[in-house]
């Protein structure tokens, strides 16, 4: 999967190369400006690294990109931001949809107005019926299942999923996965809600379930904010050898964990090239006419463990991973 990622990537780069012409004409009438609206703020480790993504294909491709997010996740203040977007009349926007009931009549309207739109993230299962131009992301339930099987094979048999976001689709459908995957080896599952904006109190409702369940020998995080309160939990309640921690996504935390042995893997899905390849796609759209026929869901899942760690750090440093 990272191969197919890594070959996507050299042909987005020689597909701007062969556009740049294009892209020079009309920076000489008018810079294209594209918007990107998220439900993950820029200050988050694994966010961050998406805009990193949109940054360097605002410069690769000499348009203008906006990245905006609501400070918490909200999808009211997500449907204004996308509504203020409509209004102001980009040449496209790139949209996350973690709701579709909440977020679809603001997306229907930039579709109805004219805008072309490409999801990212979530919202594979909606885009083509909102009429997007495409979705770039990974399928969650796939890879929380590959997550639910790699524990099962490492042992695990009653786990916890810890959902930070209520209501968010794309993590349901991650703890789905999960508890499916896991459950092809005859394992259980349960979800286990947290509120990341108080880190303590999240820690803390960690550590209640593995102590008031001594059976519980496997977390999964779906996302690093998640992983860090677990992985305090896990050292509170002397639960280092007995309860093995896996989590979505990347964070210096989480790969250092992986170096040292206290996480056991993370599910990737190279979440720069979900900044970076809808400005690209946006780009050639509107300069050369080029479309893509099917939705690109080979960002991820890929899985980061003990074996190619030491690499991705590397690739962290550079802030592309």
């Amino acid at each position: 999967m990272r191969n197919l990622s890594r070959f996507l990537l050299v042909l987005t780069l020689l597909l701007s190369t062969t556009a740049s012409v294009g892209v020079a004409s009309a920076q000489e009438e008018e810079e294209l400006r594209f918007i990107v609206v998220t439900h993950g703020q820029a200050s988050d480790p694994f966010w961050s690294v998406v805009q990193r993504g949109t940054a360097q294909a605002e410069e690769d491709m000499g348009v203008t990109v906006e990245y905006q997010a609501p400070t918490t996740f909200d999808m009211v203040a997500m449907s204004q931001l996308i509504d203020a977007a409509v209004a102001s009349e980009p040449d496209g926007i790139v949209v996350s949809i973690p709701d579709a009931d909440a977020l679809s009549p603001s997306i229907e309207a930039a579709v109805e107005a004219g805008i072309p739109v490409i999801s990212i993230n979530s919202g594979a299962e909606t885009a083509e019926e909102l009429g997007l131009l495409l979705h770039v992301g990974q399928t969650e339930y796939e890879a929380g299942l590959g997550g639910g099987q790699l524990m099962g094979e490492n042992g695990v048999t009653t786990a916890i999923c810890l959902i930070q976001e209520a209501g968010n689709v794309g993590l349901e459908d991650r703890c789905r996965g999960f508890t499916d995957g896991l459950g092809e080896s005859g394992g259980t599952v349960e979800q286990l809600v947290v509120d990341l904006n108080n880190p303590t109190e999240a820690q803390q409702r960690v550590e209640a379930a593995i102590t008031s369940n001594p059976d519980i020998d496997g977390i999964m995080a779906l996302g690093p904010t998640g992983a860090q309160p677990a992985l305090l939990a896990i050292d509170a309640a002397g639960a280092t050898d007995s309860v093995a921690l896996a989590t979505f996504d990347l964070s210096p935390d989480v790969l250092q964990g992986i170096q040292d042995g206290t996480v056991l893997f993370a599910i990737d899905q190279q979440q720069y090239l979900q900044g970076y390849l809808p400005i690209v796609l946006l780009s050639l759209y509107q300069t050369n006419g080029n479309t893509v026929a099917n939705d690109v869901l080979m960002t991820g899942p890929g899985i980061v463990d003990a074996s190619n760690v030491d690499q991705v750090i590397d690739l962290t440093e550079e802030g592309t991973r």
